[in-house]
């Protein structure tokens, strides 16, 4: 008498594998890199301290608070940006470990890995932030009650950019290399976007070139509650292209990434 294999219908994960207990496995592996806690949560707060806690500074008034607290929030975009790109770049490690295959041979749709690392990385950039927000709260820095919530909260959505950027340049650059080559790109990207110097204090050619660099639209944002100035919808403009830009481009490299397993 002869059997018949019946097939078993395999259950997918709902929304792809987007689940919270990935995001929290997630979450305790990167808690785990020391190097990138201390190098995402503190350093923001300590070029703080070191440029924008001077005595003339905390007396400057500038829009709605002083040049303190203007500092601060730039600040914390900057600590946003890097936690949100450290936190985006972890796949690189995963890729030179073969992981990034294996998680092909499962359900795992590309769309919710990404959104995964997405997530961690904003969470990354959230504490990056709030801990840029109290050493500021303790340091003199002087916004609108509102400009306080308002500002942090800007700093870290609009990151939501940068969490992408990470996750694209995981994909093509060496894992031993990736921070090494991030830290200091975003360093001059900041300088060119106007995040640590003002646009005002360059020449016009400089301050149109910066409008298209994807830190511009962030630090825009974010500071606008507090200085209600500059174009806050070419602001937003320039977010929303490049946070598209860098999303695609990172399902595209993860696709191609493990094309063959």
């Amino acid at each position: 008498m002869s059997t018949v294999a019946v097939p078993v219908a395999r259950s997918l994960p709902r929304f792809g594998g987007f689940t919270p207990g990935m995001i929290a496995l997630e979450l305790r592996r990167m808690m785990r890199n020391r190097r990138t806690v201390v190098f995402t949560f503190v350093m923001p707060a300590v070029f703080f301290l070191l440029f924008g806690t001077s005595s003339d500074y905390r007396t400057e008034r500038l829009g709605d608070g002083n040049v303190t607290g203007y500092i601060l929030v730039s600040m914390a975009v900057y600590g946003a940006m890097l936690a949100t790109t450290s936190g985006g770049a972890m796949v690189s490690i995963e890729r030179a470990a073969g992981w990034s295959r294996q998680l092909r041979l499962t359900p795992l749709r590309p769309v919710a890995y990404v959104a995964v690392k997405l997530v961690l990385a904003m969470i990354i950039g959230a504490v990056s932030v709030g801990v840029a927000f109290v050493v500021g709260a303790f340091a003199g820095a002087q916004l609108p009650a509102y400009a306080w919530v308002v500002c942090g909260v800007l700093a870290w959505v609009c990151a939501l950019v940068f969490a992408a950027f990470g996750l694209f340049m995981g994909y093509l650059l060496p894992s031993e290399n990736v921070m090494q080559i991030l830290g200091p790109v975003l360093a001059v990207l900041s300088f060119a976007g106007g995040l640590f110097v003002p646009l005002d204090q360059f020449g016009a050619a400089f301050a149109t070139i910066a409008k298209f660099t994807p830190v511009y639209g962030v630090g825009e944002i974010a500071r606008y509650p507090l200085t209600h100035d500059g174009n806050l919808w070419l602001a937003v403009l320039n977010v929303v292209v490049w946070t598209a830009l860098f999303a695609a481009g990172a399902m595209w490299r993860f696709r191609r990434d493990t094309a063959r397993v």
